[in-house]
């Protein structure tokens, strides 16, 4: 199993969950966020004056899939929330040790 991680520009939100149901993902989890990579902010004008924006504002997306899902998981993330400007985010997979449903307290893929 994998933890997916990624992190994407707001407004792909939709489109990024439509293509993870397309693919058989029908849960995650988003945290709306802020940060910054090589973008670096940018500034904007209120009322004449002149602000440095340094932290923008993002969506983490996280899901737990099995093994066999990463590649189409990846693609569809990746193709889905592209836009082929700055700030368009990252992906990170991270192994997923356990995964325990609490209600009926199944384990392992099938909890997924």
């Amino acid at each position: 199993m994998k933890l997916v991680v990624a992190i994407i520009k707001p407004f792909k939100l939709d489109d990024v969950r439509e293509a993870l149901h397309e693919v058989d993902v029908h849960g995650m989890t988003v945290t709306e966020s802020k940060g910054f990579g090589r973008q670096k902010g940018h500034t904007e004008i209120y009322r004449g004056a002149e602000y440095a924006i340094e932290f923008l504002p993002k969506l983490r997306l996280e899901i737990a899939v099995s093994d066999e899902q990463v590649e189409s998981v990846i693609e569809a993330i990746g193709t889905a929330a592209r836009t082929g400007k700055i700030g368009d985010g990252k992906i990170f997979i991270l192994p997923l040790e356990q995964t325990i449903r609490i209600r009926t307290e199944e384990t392992g893929d099938i909890a997924l």
